[in-house]
């Protein structure tokens, strides 16, 4: 669920997985592993990042509205 909903969520923000990493000062490898799902699972300190970021609810970021 997380997986997908990020990367719909950043693309519709119009970010690479470059930039979101830059802005989030997370990994690239972070980026792309949580896109792909492998991995352990993001701390709540890595999804706040990136809801900050993108500009969304952890709600929203994991998939539990209806808005993605």
């Amino acid at each position: 669920m997380l997986a997908e909903h990020l990367k719909i969520i950043r693309k519709q923000k119009g970010f690479t997985q470059q930039k979101l990493a830059e802005k989030t000062g997370l990994a690239f490898n972070t980026i792309t592993k949580i896109e792909q799902g492998v991995g352990d699972s993001p701390t709540l300190k890595t999804l706040l990042k990136l809801a900050d970021v993108l500009g969304v609810g952890l709600d929203e970021l994991v998939g539990r509205s209806h808005k993605v």
